[in-house]
């Protein structure tokens, strides 16, 4: 298994669900640790238990989509790290209301793909460069096994933008030791996911961790589902 231990980490969106799942387990595995969340409350309780387990642990929040709060938690994450970011965990979105057919608004489009497409590209731009630089770094942008639901399709597009982005930046990447890749969680009973989802979000474990985790020759633009690896 890579040896992550004292690699930094920022994962967006860990407040709860994924996000929370996986800074747990990067903080396990010795990572320096950077958690997101809309406002500095909702890692409030996440950073406390990690800080007193022994974790280099910091902070920040952003608004997702925002412009200038996205630029402003870039330029905090780099002043962090010493702009030395190894990983990042591209996990916050947000979903879309179930609409009906043709009626989602420009503004529902617009809100989520800044958030679901737009803000994690723009989180890739800023740390890419140093980690090729490096020629280390791993990079999960979370996307979704949505299909056929047309209802949601302002956020289905968003995600399938977000993909588009990982399978363009491939060449760059080629031979490189950074490596770019999808996750999909699954259908998780979370905020996102609602009450009627299949699976338990703990079930996000250990997949989720997969594409952090991945040797070189393995290379980028995979969609690993993290559903797989359950039991």
């Amino acid at each position: 298994m890579l040896n992550i231990e004292n690699k930094w980490a920022l994962v967006t969106g860990a407040s709860r669900g994924v996000g929370l799942r996986v800074a747990k387990e990067l903080a396990k595995q010795g990572c320096k640790l950077i958690i997101h969340s809309r406002q500095l409350a909702g890692t409030r309780d996440l950073l406390n238990e990690l800080t007193t387990a022994g974790h280099e642990v910091y902070a920040v929040a952003a608004e997702l989509n925002s412009i200038s709060q996205v630029e402003h938690l870039i330029t905090e994450v780099k002043a962090l790290s010493n702009n030395h970011l190894d990983i990042l965990y591209n996990n916050a979105a947000i979903m879309t209301k179930y609409q009906p057919l043709f009626a989602p608004t420009a503004e529902e489009y617009l809100h989520s793909f800044m958030v679901n497409s737009i803000t994690p590209a723009k989180l890739c731009d800023a740390f890419l460069p140093g980690m090729l630089t490096r020629n280390w770094g791993r990079i999960v942008n979370v996307s979704s096994g949505i299909s056929n639901q047309p209802e949601l399709m302002a956020y289905s597009c968003s995600k399938a933008a977000l993909e588009r982005y990982v399978r363009d930046m491939m060449p760059t990447l080629l031979g490189t030791n950074v490596l770019m890749n999808l996750l999909d969680p699954g259908w998780l009973k979370t905020d996102l996911g609602g009450t009627f989802a299949p699976n338990d979000v703990d079930s996000v474990m250990p997949g989720a961790l997969i594409p952090i985790l991945l040797e070189k020759e393995q290379g980028s633009g995979i969609l690993f589902c993290a559903q797989d690896y359950v039991g």
